[in-house]
């Protein structure tokens, strides 16, 4: 029992020690812990918790069996895991340890997840144990392993539609699959959140339906009559039965049954000058009615014909435009408006009616002759003759424009230019004196223009052997040239006509032109330069389109050579749109032609399906060009004045314009300016008018007249003279006549100023002249706008030389002097009136004054005797006052002068003379000092009383003298 008590003892305590030496033996750190290799997890946003497949668990073969636990061994932390360690940038979770000794752990959102920004989170993880000792030292990692994170979506958005509203636009009577779709989006990351499951329309009773996916459409066919539009509202639903956060406004426009054609174009539009380029069509469309569209070309046509001589231009002379628009000088005109210098086309019929475009008529009957002079170019040399002409289809006979044949004898043409079936022929002989052998002497040209009943410009181009001709500015080749043998020598006159071809043998005229003429020009040398002739015939108006630069490669445009129509050709709509809207207007004048153009639009449209192919009717209207603000042109300055007569014989004779000043101005109404108060009463008030204001403007003059009003000019005696040389350096041409002179060209307000103030008129015998009367008259647009008529008159003055004679007491007074002057000066008589007054004041006047110191003696006389009885009778008695009463009436005689009556109207007229005198200051340099001193005498602007006290002093003078 011993052995067997001591064998039990024995086992003890060798199981004891196996235990402390396997405790020993555990405090060494072996192993490394041992985690899963990959691991799911799912987590909810807005949630921290990870619930992970499989668990995280971290094993470790350094743990101490759990049998053992229940002995009373001390147990250290080799084993135990203390901790996880995650790998990975900007990872939101953490690992946390649970339990260390069983390893188990769990992984853990730091902050809220959202699953909008990231759906899914990938990392790595790796378990540590807590090493040996209490340091723990030899710690061991686990493997990496791999953890995959799903983050769960929860239905926190609602749908939201892409657009605030919807629009669409159906046709009536048409049933439609889809009108238009609606769409809206969801913001949760998830399928089931984040899709649209349904629409709905919540306005009821609407005639359209909406699908799963958003299209709308109609149930029934629409009527526009019954409405022209609907309004709905839809809403939406994800699938997870949330309801949009706003609902949508859908507008369904209903239009009429779809007709092709224009539309947003106005018929009338309103053109106000000065304004700059018009948009013809801002708002238009082309309206295919969905048709599928291949190509669209349009034609738009501006209707100019009845405007001037095909559309809208300078008015001015056609001499004036050769001039401004760079040609040389040297030109003729020979249709000119008839003038006082120009009248040979006096008797043509004139349509004025084009705001003076001069046009002549022919109607078969009517030619005229150009007088010998005025033209100054040989027909041997290179010449150029340009023309507008309208002709239209007329009989078969030739018809003469221009023609210069033998004045005499015989009817051979030397040079003619005619009309013959609708064929422009030039006829050119050669010279007499040239050789005998054929040369080219007519030159054909066949042209539709010659017979279209249009207006077209011709320039041709003559020299030896050729002829080039121009025809609104395009180069035309002859079709046919003939030859000649040249005219045989004579020396016989010839005769340039217009409108015929003079026959001298017969002494008739022949070959009579039917149609319409203007600008017939002819000029020595050739008129070359293309940009000359281009200019001639360009319009003032026309068409006109800026392309913009997103379509401008998509659309074609061509113009017509005066763009009065323009071609546009594309394929897109839209883009075609945009360059109709872009095709303007523009009228350069400044004052420009009013009155209609049509406009006409003309449009061809193809298609995929020719059958089905939509045909768009024409789209006519018309620009209406408002009346321009007519200027009115005022010429102003001194109207009269007086000069030495040594100053009209001078070289520099008398300057007529010296301080002239031409104004040109328009007016306009304006609303008158009122009180806030004031106005508002005053809208109903139909008494209220607008204000006229006049307003300054600066523009061209193209002539300016000056003329002798009476008697014509003398030219034995007297001219009007200007500086040659000032004219030429402004481009001006002047001519003169026995009525006056013209100044031409087109040139500023200002230099016509400084022109006019050059005129002078000389007279080289001034002693039967005492004043010369002259009218200057300034036009614009050749005579469109014409000045008013300025009238100046001066007056010559005669310096009289008195004899000197032995008695000075007979020597005319000096204050009898001015009475002369005065008459000649400024009253304006003739030449028979004006003598007249010089000789008879001055033997008159002297009787007239003795007269009237006697009379004033006289009475004088009797007031002092009257009162003198007067005071006497105050203190006699009343008989005697009577008695000395009678005394003084026998001895008291009053005597009236006959000649009283001339005297008083003589002396008011020398009054209102020397009123005259006063206001013209300048004339006073003229007048000798005798004259001066006797002014002074006479100066009319004393009161009455003093004038009386003067006289009564010369009275009281006078009385001295006498005996009584």
């Amino acid at each position: 029992m011993q052995f067997r008590g001591n064998k039990q003892f024995a086992s003890a305590v060798g199981l004891v020690l196996g235990l402390l030496c396997a405790v020993e033996a555990a405090k060494v750190n072996k192993h490394k812990p041992w985690i899963e290799t990959t691991y799911h997890g799912i987590v909810t946003e807005n949630d921290d918790k990870v619930l992970l497949d499989p668990p995280l668990i971290a094993l470790d073969k350094d743990a101490p069996l759990r049998y053992a636990e229940s002995f009373e061994v001390t147990l250290t932390k080799e084993g135990e895991i203390c901790g996880f360690r995650i790998h990975g940038q900007n990872v939101p979770f953490e690992a946390v340890v649970l339990d260390k000794s069983t390893g188990e752990g769990v992984i853990r959102a730091k902050d809220k997840l959202d699953c909008e920004l990231q759906k899914e989170h990938t990392f790595t993880i790796q378990a540590y144990d807590c090493g040996e000792g209490p340091d723990g030292a030899n710690m061991k990692k686990s493997h990496k392993a791999t953890v995959h994170i799903q983050v769960n979506d929860i239905n926190e958005y609602s749908p939201v539609f892409k657009e605030k509203s919807y629009k669409a636009t159906v046709i009536e009577g048409k049933k439609y699959d889809s009108i238009l779709k609606v769409e809206a989006v969801d913001a949760d990351c998830s399928f089931q959140f984040s899709q649209i499951c349904s629409y709905e329309i919540v306005t009821p009773d609407v005639p359209f339906t909406i699908d799963k996916d958003g299209y709308i459409k109609n149930t029934e066919k629409l009527n526009y009559g019954k409405d022209h539009m609907y309004k709905l509202t839809v809403t939406a639903y994800d699938c997870g039965k949330s309801r949009a956060s706003e609902d949508v406004l859908v507008k369904i426009n209903v239009k009429p049954t779809c007709k092709p054609g224009w539309t947003g174009f106005n018929k009338r539009i309103e053109y106000e000058p000065g304004t700059g380029s018009l948009a013809l069509f801002p708002s238009m469309h082309l309206e295919t009615c969905d048709e599928p569209i291949t190509s669209i070309q349009a034609s738009i046509e501006l209707e100019t014909n009845h405007i001037g001589k095909g559309c809208d231009r300078d008015t001015y002379s056609e001499k004036s435009l050769h001039k401004l628009c760079g040609a040389s000088t040297g030109t003729v005109e020979l249709l000119p408006a008839p003038s006082s210098s120009a009248n040979w086309t006096v008797g043509l019929p004139t349509d004025n009616g084009h705001d003076s475009d001069q046009v002549f008529e022919f109607n078969g009957t009517q030619a005229i002759k150009v007088p010998e002079g005025v033209v100054s170019t040989s027909l041997k040399e290179p010449f150029t003759v340009s023309v507008w002409m309208r002709h239209g289809p007329g009989a078969h006979e030739k018809e003469t424009i221009l023609c210069n044949s033998d004045k005499t004898e015989m009817n051979r043409h030397h040079f003619s230019l005619y009309v013959h079936n609708c064929r422009l022929i030039m006829l050119l002989r050669q010279d007499p004196s040239e050789a005998e052998n054929y040369k080219p002497a007519e030159f054909h040209w066949k042209l539709d223009q010659v017979c279209d009943k249009e207006w077209h410009h011709y320039v041709l181009n003559v020299e030896f052997l050729t002829v080039s001709l121009f025809v609104d500015g395009t180069t035309f080749e002859p079709f046919l040239v003939t030859e000649d043998y040249p005219l045989h020598a004579s020396k016989i006159d010839t005769q340039l006509t217009i409108g015929a071809c003079w026959q001298g043998g017969n002494a008739r005229m022949a070959q009579f032109f039917r149609g319409n003429l203007a600008g017939l020009m002819i000029r020595s040398g050739k008129l070359e330069n293309k940009k000359v002739i281009d200019c001639l015939y360009t319009c003032k108006e026309g068409l006109d389109v800026q392309l913009p630069e997103e379509v401008a490669s998509a659309v074609k445009v061509e113009f017509n050579p005066n763009q009065s129509s323009l071609t546009v050709e594309g394929d897109d709509i839209d883009a075609f749109d945009k360059v109709m809207q872009h095709i303007s207007y523009l009228n350069s004048r400044q004052f420009p032609t009013p009155g209609i153009r049509h406009l006409r639009v003309s449009t061809t449209v193809k298609c995929f399906n020719e059958e089905a192919c939509v045909a768009v009717p024409e789209a006519e209207g018309y620009i209406m060009v408002l009346q321009p603000e007519e200027p009115k042109i005022s010429l102003s300055g001194i109207d009269h004045f007086a000069r030495g007569a040594a100053e009209f014989e001078s070289q520099e004779g008398v300057t007529l314009f010296p301080e002239l000043r031409i104004v040109s101005t328009i007016t306009r109404e304006v609303e008158a300016d009122a009180e806030p108060e004031v106005t508002q009463g005053a809208e109903d008030d139909p008494t209220v008018q607008e204000t006229v204001v006049s307003e300054e403007i600066m523009h061209n003059l193209d002539t300016c007249e000056v003329t002798a009003v009476g008697d014509e000019l003398d030219g034995e005696h007297e001219s009007l003279e200007v500086d040659l040389a000032q004219l030429q350096q402004r481009g001006l041409e002047m001519s003169s006549s026995n009525v006056g002179l013209v100044i031409t060209g087109v040139n500023t307000m200002a230099n016509y100023e400084q022109v006019l103030h050059l005129i002078r008129y000389k007279n080289w015998h001034t002693e039967a002249l005492f004043d010369r009367k002259f009218k200057l008259v300034c036009s614009e647009l050749n005579g469109r706008y014409i000045s008013n008529d300025f009238k100046v008159e001066v007056n010559v003055i005669h310096t009289a030389n008195p004899m000197e004679h032995a008695n000075n007491a007979m020597v005319q007074p000096n204050f009898i002097n001015p009475v002369h002057h005065a008459s000649v000066d400024l009253s304006g008589h003739n030449l028979v009136n004006a003598h007249q007054a010089s000789v008879v004041p001055s033997a008159a006047t002297i009787v007239i004054v003795v007269c009237v110191s006697f009379l004033v003696f006289m009475i004088i006389l009797g007031v002092f005797r009257i009162r003198a009885a007067h005071q006497r009778t105050m203190r006699d008695q009343e008989n005697g006052k009577e008695n000395e009463m009678d005394w003084d009436d026998s001895a008291l005689t009053i005597t009236v002068n006959p000649m009283e009556t001339y005297e008083d109207q003589h002396s008011s007229e020398e009054e209102e003379e020397e009123e005259e005198e006063s206001e013209d200051g300048e004339e006073e340099d003229d007048i000798t000092s005798a004259e001066s001193e006797s002014s002074e005498d006479e100066e009319g602007g004393e009161p009455e009383d003093q004038q009386g006290a003067s006289r009564q002093q010369q009275l009281e003078w006078d009385d001295s003298t006498l005996t009584y």
